[in-house]
Parts: C-alpha cells; sequence; structure tokens
C-alpha cells in the first residue's frame, strides 16, 4: 500500500474516533427541491478516481457526466469517460412537491426522492472503481439506460485567432498556426451479456513531438511513452436490464426496483482486448463483495474520511458559509483526489464545458466547447496546483496529498536528464507549467526554437516550485514522521531539487548569485529573488535536522554549504507614509524597512507577491517569529492584493496574526460562488470554473487562524476572532492531534493526543 495512504488511514483510525461531537456533519448535506436543466445544473460526486456530474432534468431524466482522473488522450488531454441518461416512463422525479435532491457527504451519496415515495441513491464505490443507481419504490415504471458519446468521429480544431477550444482549451499545444489538433472518435463496442462497452484508445501520441521540439531526442528512447495505447473505458450492466443496440440497457417490464452498475478503468501500454480482459477481472471481483456489504464498506469510508478532521465555524451567517464552504472544498478533493493522477487546478474532474445547440454544424476554424473542455488547458500549473494541496496536510488526508507528490517523484527521472543535457549539471527543476510527465508544453518552450531553455518569458526563470514542494513534503514529514515516505518521496525530490539551486548559479565573493533568474512569475527578470533565497532558508535546516540514519553525509555537506553561501533576504522601504512601496532602488530610505521582491527587480506584471514568501509558504516571518513589524509592514506596502484564486492575502494575515483581515479573506474565498447551480464550483478568479485553487487558499486562511508551528511550539489561536465560536480537529508535527471547541469568548475543550504534547501548545487570546 501506498505510505501516505496508509498513513491517511491511521488517521482516520489511529486516534480513533473524535473526542467531540460531530453531530455538525448532517448540516454539510445539500438539498435541492426542484429538478435541473442541464449539465449546469450538476452535483459532484465521486470515489476519489471516479466521478460523476450529476443533474435531474425538468422531464425527470437522471443524466451523467462520467470523469476519470487518468483519461489522457493521445493529445494529452484530460476527457470525460462519457455521458449517460437514464430515463423512466412516467418518471416520478419530474417537478412536484416531494421531488427533493439531496448530495449527503457524510454517506457519500446523493439521494433523489420523487413522488410515490421513489428514492434513487447514487454512490460511487470508495473501495472499488464502480458506480451503482439503485431505485426503490415508488410506482412500478420502465427504465432506459443510454450511453451517450460526443467523440463519435475525427475532427480537428484549427489553430486560428479565435478559436477559443483551440487556443485556450488545447493551449499546451497552442501557438503554431500549422498545427491544430485532431481529436481522435471514441470505440463503441457490440453489446455483449447485456453489458454495454466503449472505450478510447490513444492508437498515437504527441509525446514523441515533444521531444522533438525541445530538442530532447536523445532522451526519447529512455523513458516511455505515458499515453501511446493507453485504454480508457467504461462497463454498463444492471441486474433485469438487457441490451437493445450498442448504446442502450432497458428493462424486460415495469419494476419498482432498479440498479445500474458502471465499471471504469484505465490501462497503459495495451490493447483494447487486453483492456476487455482486465475489466472483467475488475467487475468479476467487485461483484464478488455483493452490493449490500460493498455499500456498507462505502458509507465506513466516508464516516472514517470526516473523522479526521474538521473545522465547523458558527455565529453569524459568515460563519456558516465559511464552514459550508471548507466543507464542500473538502468533499471536492475527496471525491478526485485518490486517482493516479492530481487533481487540475481548473476545475479538477468536474468541468461540463458549453455544450453547443443540438444540430450546430461543426467548424473547425471556431471549435466547440463541449464537455472535454477546460480553459488553460490540460498541464499542471504549480502556482495553482500548490493552494489545492496545502491544506490536506493538517488535514491529515494523505491519500488526496499522495497522487501530487506521486506526480513528481514519477517524473523526476526525466527532469534531471533534461536538466544535465541543457545545463551540463546534476539536480532537477520543473517546469511551472507542465505535463503529468514533466516536460513543459510546447506553447511555452516555443515552437520552432534553436535554444534548448524555454521560450516563455512567464516562467524560463520560475524555479521555485521545486522549494515549495520540498516544504509541503517537510509538513508532511513534521507530522507523520515516516521513514518509508522519507526514503522514497521526499528525499529522492528533495535531494535532486535541491541540487540545482546549488549548482545552477555562480558564486561571487563566496555567494550564490541567483542571475540571471526571476521572482515567480511577476518580477520576470530579477537578481538574488526573494522566494528562492527564503525558500532555501526554509528548508536547508529541516533537511539537515533530518535522522542522520536516512540522509548520506554527502548530502548534508551540499545542504549545508548552500545555506552558508546563501545571500542575505533582500530589503527594501517604504516612502514616509509607510504605505508605498518605493520602486526606486538607488533612492535613499525614507519610510519603514520592508521585505523586497528581490535585490534587483524589473517591472511588477502578474498579481503574487514575492516578498512575502518568506511569511508563506516559508514561515522565516510570522506571529511568534523575530521581525514581525517588519512583515506586517511589507504586508501593509504589498503590491498586489487579493485572496481568492491564488492570491495569499488572507493566508498572510492569518500568519502574521490579524484576525479581522484573515477573517474577511477567508469570507471572501468561501463566497467567491460560481455561476452553477452547485455554488461550490467556485467561479474562475484566473482560472476555469470550478477554481479549486480558490477554495483550497481558503481553507489554508482558516486552518492557520487556528494553528501554526514554530518548531516544536504550536500556536493556538494565533488570528482567530473572538466572536466567532468554533469546534475543530486537526493534525500537527510528531503525530499531534489537536481538537478543540472555542465558544462563547471562551475555550470549553480542549485535548491534544499525544498528551506529552500539551507542553509545546501556546494559546493565544483570540481577537
Amino acid at each position: 500500500m501506498n505510505t501516505l495512504r496508509a498513513m491517511a488511514l491511521m488517521a482516520a483510525s489511529a486516534f480513533v474516533w473524535p473526542l467531540f461531537s460531530q453531530s455538525f456533519l448532517n448540516d454539510y448535506s445539500v438539498t435541492w427541491d426542484s429538478p435541473g436543466k442541464s449539465y449546469r445544473d450538476s452535483m459532484p460526486i465521486g470515489n476519489g478516481d471516479i466521478g460523476l456530474n450529476l443533474w435531474t432534468e425538468e422531464n425527470g431524466d437522471v443524466v451523467f457526466l462520467i470523469d476519470k482522473t487518468d483519461a489522457w488522450t493521445e493529445n494529452g488531454q484530460l476527457v470525460k469517460l462519457g455521458r449517460v441518461r437514464v430515463r423512466f416512463d412516467a418518471s416520478p422525479f419530474r417537478q412536484s412537491p416531494d421531488f427533493r435532491q439531496i448530495l449527503r457527504p457524510k454517506q457519500g451519496e446523493i439521494e433523489i426522492r420523487g413522488d410515490a415515495s421513489a428514492v434513487l441513491r447514487v454512490w460511487v464505490d470508495a473501495n472499488a472503481p464502480a458506480v451503482h443507481l439503485e431505485m426503490n419504490g415508488g410506482k412500478p415504471v420502465n427504465m432506459q439506460a443510454n450511453a451517450e458519446i460526443w467523440r463519435t468521429e475525427t475532427r480537428r480544431t484549427n489553430a486560428v485567432r479565435g478559436n477559443d477550444e483551440m487556443m485556450n482549451g488545447f493551449r499546451e499545444l497552442a501557438g503554431n498556426p500549422a498545427h491544430g489538433v485532431t481529436i481522435d472518435p471514441d470505440t463503441v463496442l457490440p453489446a455483449k451479456n447485456n453489458r454495454l462497452i466503449w472505450l478510447h484508445e490513444n492508437t498515437r501520441s504527441v509525446y514523441p513531438s515533444l521531444f522533438s521540439n525541445q530538442h530532447l531526442d536523445s532522451l526519447l528512447d529512455q523513458f516511455a511513452d505515458p499515453l501511446l495505447h493507453r485504454v480508457f473505458g467504461v462497463v454498463m450492466k444492471g441486474p433485469g436490464l438487457v441490451s437493445s443496440g450498442n448504446q442502450q440497457l432497458k428493462s424486460t417490464g415495469p419494476r419498482q426496483s432498479f440498479r445500474l452498475d458502471l465499471y471504469a478503468l484505465t490501462t497503459q501500454a495495451t490493447t483494447p482486448t487486453e483492456w476487455q480482459a482486465s475489466i472483467e477481472k475488475t467487475i468479476a471481483r467487485v461483484d464478488a463483495i455483493g452490493i449490500d456489504a460493498a455499500r456498507k464498506a462505502h458509507r465506513q469510508w466516508w464516516a472514517n474520511f470526516w473523522t479526521r478532521s474538521w473545522i465547523h465555524v458558527t455565529g453569524d451567517d459568515s460563519a456558516a458559509s465559511v464552514t459550508q464552504g471548507y466543507a464542500m472544498q473538502r468533499w471536492m478533493a475527496a471525491i478526485q483526489g485518490r486517482g493516479t493522477a492530481p487533481m487540475k487546478f481548473n476545475g479538477g474532474m468536474f468541468t461540463v464545458g458549453q455544450e453547443p445547440p443540438p444540430g450546430t454544424p461543426y467548424d473547425p476554424d471556431k471549435g466547440r466547447k463541449d464537455s472535454d473542455y477546460r480553459a488553460w488547458g490540460s498541464n499542471y500549473w504549480f502556482q495553482n496546483q500548490r493552494l489545492v494541496y496545502w491544506p490536506m496536510i493538517a488535514a491529515g488526508d494523505f491519500d488526496t496529498l499522495s497522487p501530487f507528490y506521486n506526480m513528481f517523484l514519477t517524473a523526476l527521472p526525466l527532469a534531471s536528464a533534461r536538466t544535465r543535457l541543457i545545463y551540463r549539471h546534476e539536480g532537477a527543476a520543473f517546469p511551472e507549467t507542465m505535463f503529468f510527465w514533466g516536460l513543459p508544453n510546447n506553447s511555452d518552450f516555443g515552437w520552432g526554437r534553436t535554444e534548448m531553455e524555454m521560450g516563455s518569458r512567464w516562467i524560463r526563470r520560475h524555479v521555485n516550485n521545486g522549494l515549495e514542494l520540498t516544504t509541503m513534503m517537510l509538513d508532511t514529514w513534521d507530522i507523520t514522521q515516516d521513514p518509508e515516505f522519507a526514503r522514497k518521496t521526499l528525499l529522492p525530490l528533495a535531494v535532486e531539487l535541491t541540487t540545482y539551486f546549488d549548482q545552477h548559479w555562480p558564486r561571487v565573493a563566496g555567494k550564490i548569485l541567483f542571475d540571471p533568474s526571476a521572482a515567480l512569475e511577476t518580477r520576470q527578470v530579477a537578481t538574488n529573488p526573494a522566494p528562492d533565497i527564503a525558500g532555501l532558508m526554509n528548508v536547508l535546516p529541516r533537511l539537515l535536522a533530518m535522522p542522520k540514519e536516512l540522509t548520506s553525509a554527502g548530502q548534508r555537506a551540499m545542504w549545508q554549504r548552500t545555506l552558508s553561501d546563501l545571500p542575505a533576504l533582500p530589503r527594501g522601504h517604504t516612502d514616509v507614509g509607510g504605505k508605498v512601496p518605493v520602486t526606486d532602488q538607488a533612492a535613499s530610505p525614507t519610510g519603514a524597512e520592508i521585505l523586497w521582491p528581490a535585490e534587483k527587480f524589473a517591472k511588477f506584471e502578474n498579481s503574487e507577491n514575492p516578498e512575502l514568501y518568506s511569511v508563506f509558504p516559508y514561515r522565516i516571518f510570522g506571529v511568534g517569529l523575530p521581525g514581525l513589524d517588519v512583515a506586517r509592514a511589507t504586508y501593509d506596502a504589498r503590491f498586489y492584493k487579493d485572496s481568492t484564486c491564488w492570491g495569499q492575502d488572507g493566508i498572510h494575515a492569518a500568519c502574521l496574526g490579524w484576525a479581522s483581515k484573515a477573517r474577511a479573506e477567508a469570507i471572501a474565498n468561501f463566497t467567491a460562488y460560481g455561476s452553477e447551480r452547485f455554488q461550490w464550483f467556485w467561479k474562475p478568479g484566473h482560472d476555469y470554473e470550478p477554481d479549486l485553487d480558490n477554495g483550497g487558499a481558503g481553507q489554508m486562511i482558516l486552518q492557520s487562524m487556528l494553528l501554526q508551528q514554530h518548531g516544536d511550539r504550536i500556536l493556538l489561536f494565533p488570528a482567530w476572532p473572538k466572536d466567532w465560536n468554533v469546534n475543530f480537529r486537526l493534525h500537527a508535527a510528531r503525530n499531534t492531534v489537536v481538537e478543540g471547541v472555542w465558544k462563547a469568548g471562551k475555550l470549553e475543550k480542549l485535548t491534544v493526543i499525544p498528551a506529552s504534547r500539551q507542553k509545546d501548545f501556546v494559546q493565544m487570546p483570540p481577537q
């Protein structure tokens, strides 16, 4: 078993059940009293790898898109598996006073209630790759289930101005007028034994063309193509249902009870015949368990999940919105976070696209935004991805965190080989925007570029992600103290990523000169950028402090050398009023001293504050730490102000001990409702709906308001508003779990497990 997934089970069970009441869990349910009209009225549900966007239409049809975390096409695009429409004659689920559609996160299911006591329960088995729809009650009706496939024929979308599908949806392959994209069709197999089967096979792959365009041909044979002959698809069947053609199941007569089962599988480097053999074995294994036993185990998994951790805030309407937003973001992470690929920041699995009206002719120069479309494409963008994953650490959700780490671990050999080929030194760096196997995309690299270094000025020298990734892994290590995780994941990545920083830049007068460099995307030309220096100041002492039996003398010598050779963290100043940074770097100091984006830097070009990275994610400054006044002055004079999407104002405010500012930003994040009926499909800040990094940033704000850690010290309520009540359970360093209740202006309960850690807590008075 994957070590982090095992730790997630421990997080749910080792301290076993929560000490305080969890009656509030039922408050997280979402109830609709009317059917919807389209895919924009969908609810999300899933098991971590397979997901559904499910909705009920006004005619009583129950419809869902099927999603899977690793359904990567030949173009490296993450797509849906298809759509299913469940139809009843005289459907009990049309609009009526009895209609209810209820998301029940505690049970991991959606319940649809109709007239005559008809109930349909939909769940995606938490322990198996299976979807189940179970209908009971009501009047006897006929039922049919139709597989609706839209990738039915080969089509091409052209690289022309105004074609948003190509230029945005396929962003990673855009930018060359000669290169549109061909989308290959799915295959619907003949129905067999009353089973419907459809699949997609990648008979070609863009993988070799990326190596060729990026002058990496010499590496191609060393790394297996992760797209070629990837096969993904679905089998659909149900007790008492018979096939009617290749895309429909139907009942043989009216009944009160029905069940529809779907099974999804992805295989790599296989044929469709081999895929069929594999999925038949999967079906046999799943069915052998029995539906009642599977349902019981499924509900137990969700019960365990919700006992790992929680934050439940009360006190006013905004507190209720924050609580529900926190829970819904955690729900959306859990239902799509346990697959082989990390969830995408720009919608995850639950994008719905913009389906064209029926009969709309297809124009390859205009493309189309069907259910596979997502703005900003299918690459992983670290600046956005990280905020989806940071909150999982304190929540103890290591099983949903694991795919994020594993993507980089799997991509590490190629990243190291690419560094040696391009820069002629050791170590590894990951591009800010990358395919899941670790290469940058051709749009950012540049088409027909003769140089081996990336062309995009936005991310060419943006390599801070390696230090933030290492910080996240070190925080995970601090909590779990798991040597297997350290040996197999943390250290292989950390050694290569820090070696890059040791060897990439020259040393001048004994100090590393980070030049040419960049301070994130915002200061695209910079010398000695603050995020990189702060990141190394954070991770190197922590790596040096790891048990010596896990590290080598050579590694420790490299870390100590790099740490000793770091330049000082850049400083600047404000004007006399203290609110405006003086951007003339040659000007004499006039106002307050503040942290600076870099020693030297170019104009502001994006919405980030690199000068505050030493507050978060690197925690060199903050409440309870030296230099708090300087950090607070920096926050007040920051260049960019925003918290939603990838903005970090709320996180920084909480880390600096400002309860009122942090609360305002948490409310802003958790009420950034999207335009779809399920309002926690957060509106796109800079990304696409659902904007998952918006919800993740909100979670980080709330967690940081409650707990912060500095070494062995744990600060309790470092930025908590006195008039908000809270019941919480969070995870902290050295296998520590803390449960607390703050109510009516006082701490009612606090339990720390193990009790020996109680002495390390510093309670700060809520403000």
